[in-house]
């Protein structure tokens, strides 16, 4: 049985076995990585092969290996990728966002966010794939917390006076709730800007909710 099928009590995040120091092998590494993208858009992740991804990346079979450990791996750097992908780019705000500037960030990153699910098919597909598995979910689960990190800083100014324990708490729950509600988005049938102004009322329900709380307590 692939070890990441087991029922683990403590499971352990999915990494990479090596991550290339090396240019031609950070151009295999990239071309395996695109090439399972790729696949898991046209086949899903029930019918997504290791053999298939190097053959569409033409890397022999052995390369892959040295990389990753076998599939599971694999979408769990593609949704490290993802992840990491938008804590760069919310950096820009310097790690806090001025409490009467929420509002204007919250709609545009959330506009963001949308975008990227909208405009990559691949990201639904790997946060699927990442919920197939105990220990790929609690690698998700590990990704999400070091992204909610990044946002609990940024809602200091909100939340004044809120312990750092419970926006901690605040942080994942919108971590969550926003992957959640992209994925929801995006389901055949679905109005996806429909799908988005909702998610945006919550946000903002939640945090003024939580701005008052904090600052009368």
């Amino acid at each position: 049985m692939d070890p990441a099928l087991e029922l683990q009590s403590d499971p352990q995040e999915l990494l990479p076995r090596r991550r290339p120091t090396q240019e031609r092998s950070r151009r295999k590494f990239d071309a395996l990585l695109t090439a399972s993208r790729e696949l898991l858009v046209d086949v899903g992740f029930e019918s997504f092969t290791c053999e298939e991804v190097a053959a569409r990346a033409d890397v022999p079979i052995g390369t892959l290996y040295q990389f990753f450990a076998n599939k599971y791996v694999i979408v769990c750097e593609l949704n490290r990728q993802d992840l990491v992908g938008v804590q760069h780019e919310i950096a820009q705000f310097n790690g806090e966002v001025p409490s009467l500037d929420w509002l204007r960030f919250l709609n545009s990153f959330v506009d963001h966010m949308a975008g990227l699910w909208t405009s990559d098919p691949s990201r639904r597909e790997v946060w699927l794939a990442m919920q197939s598995t105990p220990s790929t979910r609690a690698t998700g689960a590990i990704h999400e917390k070091a992204f909610a990190e990044q946002v609990s800083r940024m809602l200091a100014p909100l939340t004044p006076d809120t312990s750092r324990e419970r926006r901690t708490m605040m942080a994942e729950v919108l971590v969550h709730v926003v992957y959640s509600m992209l994925n929801f988005s995006v389901q055949d049938n679905q109005s996806h800007a429909d799908a988005v102004a909702e998610l945006k009322r919550l946000m903002v329900a939640y945090l003024l909710v939580a701005e008052k709380e904090s600052r009368t307590t």
